[in-house]
């Protein structure tokens, strides 16, 4: 399950991400680069799944295509 995550900001300016327990204290405290980064890098469940699902399915064959006709003057 996705954990929700509060964005906050650095007495810097940067950008955070800050993830609480179920009592509401600060469980985690990423910058927002950095987790943005990862998650980029991660495929989800529903990425993978439907990788899977195409790479099993046989792919169609290419029709060959048609020949231009040579316009006359």
């Amino acid at each position: 399950m996705p954990v929700k995550r509060t964005v906050m900001r650095s007495s810097k300016g940067k950008k955070l991400y800050a993830v609480r327990d179920a009592n509401g204290r600060f469980k985690d405290i990423q910058s927002y680069k950095k987790a943005h980064g990862a998650d980029i890098k991660r495929k989800s469940k529903v990425e993978i799944a439907k990788a899977a699902k195409a790479k099993a399915r046989p792919k169609a064959k290419a029709k060959p295509k048609a020949k231009a006709k040579a316009k006359k003057k």
